[in-house]
């Protein structure tokens, strides 16, 4: 399977209510040295995932504009657009590929106005 419909359906996953509302799931997925920062201003580590994700409220995401950049063998960038009924915003994460698993190392979320992508036509 192709390196971008891989990373794809992780992220998917990971923006999933089943996997948000599993502890286990999660810990598979996210690396143990993983750091966020919160479009929200928090930096999460990944105990602060497993110990919180599964009794927050579930929010639909949809993803847009997913974009893949290899940065070697077993690392990748990956960038979209995630939207709510609520918010947009601008994701990165760095997935690593180790033991045949990849697992989510960073990520950081950026809010952004629909307003100011309509200006650029959308090039940001």
């Amino acid at each position: 399977m192709e390196l971008s419909r891989i990373l794809l359906e992780l992220e998917q996953r990971l923006l999933s209510q089943a996997t948000r509302h599993d502890a286990g799931e999660i810990s598979n997925l996210i690396a143990d040295e993983f750091i966020e920062f919160g479009a929200s201003g928090n930096i999460w580590t990944k105990a602060d995932l497993v110990e919180q994700l599964p009794d927050e409220t579930f929010t639909q995401r949809t993803i847009s504009k997913f974009a893949v950049k290899p940065l070697s063998k077993h690392t990748a960038l990956v960038t979209y657009q995630c939207r709510t009924a609520a918010t947009n915003s601008l994701r990165s994460s760095i997935w690593r590929k180790q033991d045949e698993q990849w697992q989510m190392v960073f990520h950081q979320g950026t809010f952004f106005c629909r307003s100011e992508l309509a200006r650029d036509g959308g090039q940001r």
